[in-house]
């Protein structure tokens, strides 16, 4: 089964041509910004994922989700997906694939606290999940009211 070998969060993350591209990466922790109301603004989260997929698993699609929770067990959001690597010509035989995948969008916090990010692939039966924390903390402590955990928006 494919191995999630890390995942990391930066302010701007992109995968392209099996490289990961990130900005401002390796913070743990989040100022919300407040507009002039003192409602939450959007930031940009970008968390990067690279995953090892040995030979013998190669040309098979495997289940792949990225998910964010609050330290309270609700999700914010989840990105699902299946992740397939095969095998370049030249490889060396018995050589494991690397894959790299990024998540890049718009987040609205609604509220401070610990948050989880988990990237599990592969399914019930057998799989490799690994997750990364940070913390989201407003300006003088608290939240505006009546706010939910998060909203999230992928760029068109």
């Amino acid at each position: 089964m494919p191995q999630i070998e890390y995942v990391t969060l930066a302010h701007h993350a992109e995968a392209i041509n099996g490289l990961l591209y990130l900005q401002g990466a390796g913070w743990s922790d989040m100022d919300q910004p407040l507009d002039s109301d003192g409602n939450p603004g959007t930031v940009h989260l970008g968390i990067g994922v690279s995953l090892l997929i040995g030979w013998n698993e190669t040309n098979r699609a495997y289940p792949l989700t990225v998910s964010v929770e609050h330290e309270d067990g609700e999700q914010l959001f989840a990105v699902e997906g299946a992740v397939e690597a095969g095998r370049p010509a030249g490889a060396t035989p018995g050589a494991d694939m690397r894959s790299v995948l990024a998540v890049s969008g718009e987040v609205q916090f609604g509220r401070p606290g610990r948050y989880v990010v988990t990237a599990t692939v592969g399914d019930d039966i057998g799989g490799s999940a690994r997750s990364v924390q940070f913390r989201v903390n407003f300006p003088n402590g608290t939240p505006p009211a009546a706010t939910g955990p998060a909203d999230f928006t992928l760029p068109e």
